[in-house]
């Protein structure tokens, strides 16, 4: 039972972590790129305006921030669980 316990509350923290990753990658492509576009392109980055580059380069380097930020959060939740690789 305490097993059980256990993995119920691994996957919650897992859903969790996962939802509000999920939820800044959204911001960052979508919202960044897409709602407020008009509003970033006053700025330059790089000689191009900022929302064009949040929406061509920008998300995608932000993914792979997230990315490496999951496998951070999930290897400090593995090893509190003991699911660690030896």
């Amino acid at each position: 039972m305490n097993q059980n316990i256990s993995a119920q509350k691994y996957w919650r923290i897992n859903l969790k972590y996962l939802s509000i990753l999920l939820f800044i990658w959204f911001l960052c492509s979508f919202g960044l790129g897409v709602f407020f576009v008009d509003a970033l392109n006053s700025f330059k980055i790089g000689g191009f305006p900022l929302g064009f580059w949040f929406a061509q380069q920008g998300s995608i380097y932000i993914f792979v921030v997230l990315i490496f930020t999951y496998v951070f959060l999930m290897n400090r939740l593995d090893k509190r669980f003991g699911f660690e690789d030896k």
